[in-house]
């Protein structure tokens, strides 16, 4: 048999990613500039203003450099003149506009775009004076600038007071390559410039042993169960949806393991986006996932789940975070409907995302159930950090695929000749075999399967890394 040396297993901390938002007034591009960064037409583009009603996101990479891109629904030019306010339209432009400086706050860097098209509006200077006040460092950029003409006439947004400005083409490429090389450029000074530990500023008193995220929609317990967990009114607790401003930091120690909780505010669904409100949500949850282990998604019993839920589910799993699901207010699920089987059925048969997750069903306010929580994430923490052994591992595949061997590839058979886990937090096996492209997704999915029920994997993404079979080393033969 061919020797092959050994890969340590490398524990890999969560990295947090750098986010970068798009904002500007309805119908500049800023949908359009998202689908070309992130390379997919995932969101929807069209001519009439506000189209972009919910919070698109995706990871990007530029040049070695990766970030998360979140593209956001236009800003209405009432956004700028009020704040705060009764019932009506001067109340909800109010919540409108704490949420875009919210969504500012949050992300690492902001683009502004203006059109090139219509020229300088009353409404761009409005947003200019508010990016100007934030501590996010903005790029303002100018869309629809298709040729040298159309560039000459964007020098009119120089009147606004800058000192640079990137005319680009969402639509055609123009330009975009120097907005994203300083983009990069910028995150790479903000690694290099001195951490607040470096200042002066106070530690934190100890290094957490697990950090979870509680996430979710809007109004589904998320603060009550995290007074729950630590015994105290940490987070407001209040009926009306979108209480949670900003994510929350909490310890919890259990069973002597120090457990860094942050509560975040809710992610809409697609139905109620219609409303305007807690546009910024969801990216203090993809902030808040980006620097956790494990993620929490808590859902009403009443309501289900949704499609935006099971994005999160996705994104978090993606990103090689594990997921606990918790089915918060089941006391008020009536007695004759209160089957847990038939729940996690009809979950899994509507969301296939949810069958390797772990499900909590409790209630946050009275506290039932909540004892069955920390178990359950314990278990998921530890098969994400889980190590198996290289013989073992071995020995499981043999079994796996001699019961089933793969599909046969340009007439040949699929070899697998060596396993070995390679990193954990999660959890991947490198896979050395024949033909590397000649294993299909169904059957990537059985060994996958395999790996869960026999390592008790539950809750975490299980990465499956198929390899070339590396060249033979063999010593020199000896002359006979």
């Amino acid at each position: 048999m061919e020797t092959v040396i050994e890969t340590p297993v490398q524990a890999v901390s969560p990295e947090r990613l750098p986010v970068v938002a798009l904002i500007g007034r309805p119908n500049v591009g800023k949908s359009t500039l998202f689908n070309r960064l992130s390379r997919r037409r995932k969101a929807v583009v069209d001519n009439t203003p506000g189209v972009t009603r919910d919070r698109n996101f995706a990871q990007v990479k530029w040049r070695g450099s990766p970030f998360l891109l979140v593209d956001t629904g236009g800003i209405d030019p009432p956004l700028f003149r009020f704040r705060g306010g009764n019932k009506g339209g001067e109340g909800l432009v109010g919540r409108v506009q704490e949420q875009t400086r919210l969504a500012i706050a949050e992300a690492d860097l902001v683009i502004f775009l203006f059109d090139g098209r219509e020229g300088v509006n009353p409404a761009d200077a409005q947003a200019v004076d508010l990016l100007r006040r934030s501590d996010t460092p903005v790029f303002f950029a100018v869309n629809k600038i298709d040729g040298d003409k159309q560039e000459l006439a964007s020098n009119e947004f120089y009147a606004l007071g800058f000192d640079s400005l990137f005319p680009i083409s969402a639509a055609h490429g123009r330009g975009v390559s120097e907005l994203l090389d300083t983009v990069v450029e910028t995150f790479s000074k903000q690694e290099e410039s001195p951490s607040p530990a470096a200042l002066g500023a106070a530690a934190p008193v100890t290094k957490p042993d697990l950090r979870l995220a509680i996430i979710g929609r809007p109004n589904v317990g998320k603060s009550s169960l995290l007074n729950r967990l630590v015994g105290v009114e940490r987070s407001i607790v209040d009926p009306t949806p979108g209480t949670t401003r900003d994510a929350v930091d909490s310890w919890l120690v259990w069973q002597d393991k120090h457990i860094l909780l942050v509560d975040t505010a809710g992610v809409r669904r697609r139905t109620r986006i219609h409303e305007h409100i807690e546009q910024a949500s969801s990216l203090i949850a993809l902030k808040a996932l980006e620097r956790a282990e494990i993620g929490l998604l808590v859902f009403d019993a009443q309501e289900g789940l949704t499609d935006q839920d099971a994005r999160l589910i996705r994104y978090a799993w993606g990103r090689g975070r594990g997921i606990v699901l918790v089915v918060n207010k089941w006391d008020l699920i009536p007695s004759d409907r209160k089957n847990q089987l038939q729940f996690i059925r009809a979950l899994h048969d509507e969301f296939p995302v949810t069958q390797p997750l772990p499900i909590v069903f409790l209630s946050a306010l009275t506290g039932s159930r909540v004892k069955h929580l920390m178990p359950a994430i314990d278990r998921v923490a530890q098969a994400h950090r889980t190590e198996i052994p290289t013989p073992v591992l071995n020995q499981a595949f043999t079994e796996w695929t001699i019961r089933h061997p793969a599909p046969i590839y340009h007439r040949k058979p699929v070899r697998f000749y060596y396993t070995t886990q390679v990193e954990t937090r999660p959890p991947k096996i490198a896979v050395y075999t024949s033909s590397p492209d000649g294993v299909p997704a169904h059957y990537e999915r059985y060994l996958e399967n395999q790996l869960r029920g026999t390592f008790d994997l539950e809750g975490t993404p299980v990465r499956l890394d198929f390899r070339a079979r590396r060249p033979q080393r063999y010593g020199k033969k000896k002359k006979r």
